[in-house]
């Protein structure tokens, strides 16, 4: 395996994304999982394609994906290395047609994410990691641009939220991080937003999967970013024993 295999994966999600766009904005069927999450045909057509290729390239790295896990369950133990894949992260924002959602490769070592890539179909833009730090690229680039977070400004702080935070929610934010302004978004665009100096802050105080969160957070952590626990220690991979499920976390830029 290379040193970083993020150009790798960068070059798997932009395959996957060729593959979920044509259904973006379709109509295509809505299908709900046992834990009432939707899921739809470009979700795993999505998967299929990343599978395939990964197993292909890294033969010898366990993977673990949403679609696969939600279908036949989370293994109960996982190797100190592995890889973890959502192939159509933000799909209620891909469902109601909006632009934040995305594709998504995480390379965990020792319970950190240590490469990934992440792209979003449909604007065509790809993050990921390299030997070097963070890139972003347009489909269809090889190299793209390094990205970093931006230094935090006295009395600025933009925080990109999810769509579901409550009005409460945000106001007890506010008053601990001292958020100046918010953002609703879908995704873990977020964290790539935050990678490239575009905001400040994304506490997250609600339930999240470890795919959801793996690619973006090597992508942060590369451009100079972090993602801790509320109380500022590690926040660690393959909890198995609580079936890959988070808990709170801030990821923030400079």
């Amino acid at each position: 395996m290379t040193a970083n295999p993020g150009v790798a994966f960068a070059d798997i999600v932009e395959a996957a994304s060729a593959v979920i766009l044509p259904l973006w904005r379709s109509g295509l069927t809505v299908d709900t999982k046992s834990d009432d999450s939707p899921v739809t045909e470009a979700d795993r057509r999505g998967e299929a394609l990343i599978l395939e290729r990964l197993r292909a390239e890294f033969p010898d790295i366990p993977v673990i994906a949403e679609e696969d896990s939600a279908a036949g369950g989370v293994p109960l133990s996982i190797a100190r290395r592995f890889m973890l894949v959502d192939p159509l992260d933000g799909t209620k924002a891909f469902v109601r047609g909006d632009a934040h959602f995305t594709v998504n490769i995480g390379l965990i070592e020792d319970g950190r994410p240590v490469a990934g890539a992440v792209s979003a179909p449909a604007t065509g833009q790809t993050w990921f990691t390299t030997c070097d730090g963070a890139h972003k690229r347009n489909f269809g680039e090889s190299v793209g641009k390094p990205v970093h977070v931006r230094p935090l400004k006295p009395g600025r702080m933009l925080a990109l939220t999810s769509h579901t935070l409550k009005d409460e929610q945000y106001a007890k934010l506010q008053a601990e991080f001292g958020i100046t302004d918010r953002q609703p978004m879908d995704s873990s665009l977020k964290l790539c937003i935050i990678a490239e100096g575009g905001a400040d802050i994304y506490p997250r105080h609600g339930p999240t999967m470890e795919w959801d969160i793996a690619a973006g957070h090597a992508v942060l952590d590369a451009a100079g970013g972090s993602l801790l626990m509320p109380d500022g220690a590690p926040f660690a991979y393959g909890k198995a024993d609580a079936g890959f499920k988070n808990g709170w976390f801030v990821a923030r830029g400079g």
